[in-house]
Parts: C-alpha cells; sequence; structure tokens
C-alpha cells in the first residue's frame, strides 16, 4: 500500500513538473501534437501577390524540394534579410521546426563601401532586431526563431542543424574572403552547425566557367560553379548534386556585366526605359543549384 501511494506521489510531482516546464510555450506542447503542419504548395498558394511574382524565377518549391527540406527540421538560412525565404520555411518547417537567421560577420560589412554609419550601427543589433522582426512573421503553428552573425555563432547551435542554406547570399563571402577570411570562417560555421548527414543547399548566380577568375570573384555577383564545389570540398563537405531548377539560359554576362543589371534590381539602367525592358527581356540570374552533405563520420 505505501508503495502504491509512493508511486501516485511520484507520479503527480513528474506531471506538474512537465505542466510547469512548459507552460511558457505559445502552443502547449499537447496541443501541439495533434497539430498538422501544413503542406508547401499550400504555404505558398497563400503568400502575398508580391511574393508569387517571383515564383517564376526563385522556383521556390522546386528547389526546398530538391534540398531536401521537412517540416520539423532545423534550418539555417544565410542572409535571410527581409525573409522573402524565411516566411516560407516558418511555417513549413512547422512548430517542431526551427529557423535560425545567419547574418554576415559585423566587421565585413564597411568593407562594402557603401554603407552609411546608421547602417552599420545597425547591425550590432541585428541579431535581436532581426529575431524580433522574425518572430511576428510567425503563427502558433509556425518554427521557433533564433539568430547568429558567421564568425560568432553562439554553442546552442553546433550540431543542432539538418540543414544550411545559403540562397544569393555566397558572393560576397567569397569576394572579401582574401580580406577577412569571411568564407572560409563561414563554412567552418556550417559545418559546425550540422548534423552528420545535414545538408548544405547552395543558390548561386552562376558565371560561365569560360570567365576570368577575378571577374568571377563575387564582387560582380557571379561565382563559378566549379569554385563553389572546390571551396566546398575543402571544407569537409561532399558535392550531391546539382538542379537545373533555376538555370536561365537567357542571362550569358560577359565581363562587362553585374548580375544586379538584372531584375529586381536594374542597378545599371539609370531609369533608361530601352535598358530596362531589355534587361526585363532576360530576367533575373541564371543560378546554379547545388547540395552537399556533412558526412556522417
Amino acid at each position: 500500500m505505501k508503495k502504491s501511494l509512493l508511486s501516485i506521489s511520484v507520479a503527480v510531482a513528474m506531471s506538474l513538473a512537465t505542466t510547469q516546464l512548459y507552460a511558457h510555450e505559445t502552443v502547449p506542447r499537447k496541443l501541439a501534437s495533434k497539430q498538422t503542419t501544413q503542406s508547401l504548395s499550400s504555404i505558398l498558394a497563400a503568400m502575398p501577390e508580391k511574393t508569387k511574382a517571383r515564383y517564376d524565377a526563385r522556383h521556390p518549391q522546386q528547389t526546398l524540394d530538391f534540398f531536401g527540406i521537412k517540416p520539423g527540421m532545423t534550418v539555417v538560412e544565410a542572409l535571410p534579410g527581409g525573409g522573402w525565404y524565411s516566411k516560407v520555411l516558418l511555417p513549413y518547417l512547422g512548430h517542431r521546426g526551427n529557423l535560425v537567421g545567419a547574418d554576415y560577420a559585423m566587421d565585413m560589412y564597411p568593407k562594402f563601401g557603401f554603407f552609411n554609419q546608421k547602417d552599420l550601427d545597425a547591425k550590432k543589433t541585428w541579431v535581436k532586431d532581426w529575431s524580433a522582426d522574425a518572430k511576428s512573421w510567425r503563427t502558433n503553428d509556425s518554427a521557433s526563431v533564433k539568430a547568429f552573425q558567421f564568425g560568432s555563432m553562439p554553442k546552442m547551435v553546433e550540431g543542432k542543424a539538418d540543414a544550411v542554406v545559403f540562397i544569393r547570399a555566397l558572393h560576397n563571402l567569397a569576394r572579401f574572403e582574401k580580406d577577412g577570411g569571411y568564407l572560409t570562417a563561414a563554412l567552418k560555421d556550417t559545418y559546425t552547425a550540422l548534423k552528420p548527414g545535414g545538408i548544405v543547399g547552395v543558390v548561386q548566380h552562376m558565371a560561365p566557367e569560360s570567365a576570368s577568375d577575378e571577374w568571377a570573384n563575387g564582387s560582380r555577383g557571379y561565382l563559378k560553379k566549379s569554385f563553389l564545389i572546390a571551396r566546398m570540398e575543402k571544407a569537409g563537405f561532399e558535392f550531391v548534386d546539382s538542379s537545373d531548377i533555376n538555370i536561365n539560359p537567357k542571362d550569358q554576362p560577359t565581363e562587362k556585366d553585374i548580375v544586379w543589371r538584372l531584375p529586381p534590381a536594374f542597378a545599371t539602367s539609370n531609369k533608361d526605359k530601352k535598358m530596362i525592358e531589355q534587361y526585363q527581356a532576360v530576367g533575373e540570374s541564371t543560378r546554379m543549384t547545388l547540395r552537399f552533405r556533412k558526412p556522417t563520420q
């Protein structure tokens, strides 16, 4: 009898402790377990028209499928910015998933040469500010949010990620590699963040292999596929596959071109209507889509 009473007391205590442990959660664990994640197609269908307007160029469904992104994963998104992909990933990863934003190292930004002091000062609070923005995009069914800057990755991220995605985020890291080792540092953080077998998904403006290394160093936005594969393998990753999902054969850049001449930036058009029409006809940049894996051993 005493043994039974003791067992009941222990069970009650454990139940109370569990209740207290999860009392702070937005979605109670008991209720969350009954919720189902949304399909990626339904999430994309519900996006604002401004977002949908770029589906033909960015192919989010095919790209995330190619990377193998699934609900419940912990995904690190490099250079998440205003959240174009983040707003897709948050509901898709679901309440069991985690989205971790990763910005460039703070000391890399002055090297661009065009950020004013206010912009540079804002980078000091980027982790807090972006996290607050991303949390405002969430619903009760969305992934949790964290953030860090490359070169200062917190311990809590180490070995926790199922995938890291670099979507048009590698060219500046390569551009300033000789002036601070930023690409090396970011790939080291990526390797450390991933679980064994974890995936790295890359979408990057693609330079012709015939282009000079100087032109294709990232400063014009383009990188060579061979360069990226070599750098990823040097960092310890295995090349898994490539896809033509985001190839645009109309984009045939020469060494006089920068990627930002094309939509949506039109950076070199100077509001020239004919140039804008010309670049609009080309469309967005041609992009390699690559998948790498951290070895399991």
